[in-house]
Parts: C-alpha cells; structure tokens; sequence
C-alpha cells in the first residue's frame, strides 16, 4: 500500500521481521500520516494535506505553514509545494507589513 504526502515526500521503510527461529519475512512499516488543513497567513486560505505526525510536530514549532514553507529548503519539497512556496514568498514580498 503507497501512501503519498504533500510535504516532505517521506515512503514507507521496508525491512524484515525477524522471527526467534531467525526466519526472515519482508515487511514495510507505513509512516503515521494525517490528514490536516494548515490555514496560510500570508495566502488567507486553508490547504488539506496528508502529513506525518513528525512533519505536523515541525509545522507546530515553526509557527505556522508559512513560515515552515520559507525555512525548508526547494529540494526537500515537492512540486506543488514549491509553487505554494513560490506563491507565498512573492505575497510576503508584494505586502510585508501584512506579515
């Protein structure tokens, strides 16, 4: 079973489940996702995403979707999520007393 994510594009790890005889049987340990709706500041508007708890717990200590967005390098995102990045860095750039 693939589960896609919207940030930070983690798979699944896949590994063996080693018995007390030592007999190994392939398995694949599936990432705890979420669905969540982050609301941008910068945009007014929520965005649904499927997230891992950890990536939730980062959004959280960042203090929001914008500015997790703006902290987290272009490689490590996906293509919709580099628009969105795009999108919001030239909101905040047109109004920065808004932010």
């Amino acid at each position: 079973m693939t589960r896609k994510l919207t940030l930070e594009g983690k798979p699944p790890q896949t590994g063996y489940k080693v018995s007390h005889s030592h007999r190994r049987t392939k398995h694949a340990w599936l990432p705890n996702i979420q669905k969540r709706s982050l609301f941008s500041m910068a945009l007014g508007q929520s965005f649904c995403m499927s997230l891992p708890t950890g990536t939730i717990r980062s959004v959280d200590k960042a203090g929001g979707l914008d500015n997790f967005l703006l902290q987290t390098d272009q490689n490590t995102l996906n293509e919709p999520m580099r628009r969105l990045q795009a999108r919001i860095r030239e909101q905040i750039n047109r109004n920065p007393e808004a932010n």
